[in-house]
């Protein structure tokens, strides 16, 4: 049996839900459901605000333009936060590639994403609001009901010298000598600490300067993604992967 409920329409609102109460839909989200998906009076909606659970819901047309959503009963508990806290580190690249790449990190179970400017760094202003909300989207479509945190841009300086000691980040380094990265990474197993971050640098890497800080820290990392030069929306997917495989909840 599956999991979650794959067939109703999943919906992120920003009200605390609890059963018999009516939430007005604002004119896009109002649009989605009328217009878009075509539903029709009385069809069910999951609605989920990263803090309830998930909670069935029945649509209330208002006309044309207009609905409402009526809250029924829950159907998923809040689920507690994970247990391995995955922080996602990574340069900003062009928008269409990013868009890709943060709903792919929400799927992977990343817990906070965190930009970063390097020295060649291409997109140097971010947009956080598209950015929360294709992490909203990928997390609407896969039953996430944890929704990732987003924080404002800083420099790779700044988070070597902010992040605790107790974080281990695992620094994705294409000037690695071995191609393996899962010897490196099976004998962290065990160890603390069970906070973990992935670092993705640019396209065009890190420079020298940047790697030579990066491996002059205690509790950095260095490992490689293979054989292969990936791009970064690639690479993000290879090494969420790689580390929830081996030293993340996929082995829960």
């Amino acid at each position: 049996m599956p999991r979650y409920d794959f067939v109703s329409q999943r919906l992120f609102v920003e009200t605390a839900l609890a059963p018999d109460t009516m939430i007005d839909l604002d004119r896009a989200q109002a649009n989605y459901l009328l217009k878009v998906l075509r539903l029709k009076d009385q069809a069910p909606v999951l609605l989920f605000n990263g803090q309830d659970g998930e909670w069935q819901a029945e649509l209330v047309a208002q006309g044309r333009k207009k609905a409402a959503l009526r809250v029924a009963r829950q159907t998923r508990s809040q689920p507690p936060l994970p247990s391995h806290d995955l922080l996602y580190l990574f340069a900003p690249i062009k928008q269409a590639r990013m868009e890709y790449m943060v709903q792919k990190a929400v799927e992977m179970g990343v817990c906070t994403l965190q930009p970063i400017l390097t020295d060649y760094t291409q997109l140097r202003k971010v947009n956080l609001e598209r950015m929360k909300a294709h992490a909203l989207e990928a997390a609407e479509q896969c039953g996430i009901l944890n929704i990732p945190a987003i924080h404002e841009p800083k420099s790779l300086k700044d988070l070597i010298s902010d992040l605790p000691q107790d974080r281990r980040i695992l620094f994705c380094d294409e000037g690695e000598e071995s191609q393996n990265p899962l010897s490196l990474l099976s004998a962290l197993e065990g160890q603390e600490p069970s906070k973990l971050a992935v670092l993705i640098g640019p396209e065009g890497g890190f420079s020298e300067d940047e790697r030579a800080l990066l491996r002059g820290q205690p509790n950095i990392t260095p490992i490689p993604l293979g054989p292969r030069v990936l791009r970064a929306d690639t690479a993000a997917v290879a090494a969420l992967a790689l580390v929830q495989a081996v030293l993340g909840d996929w082995q829960d």
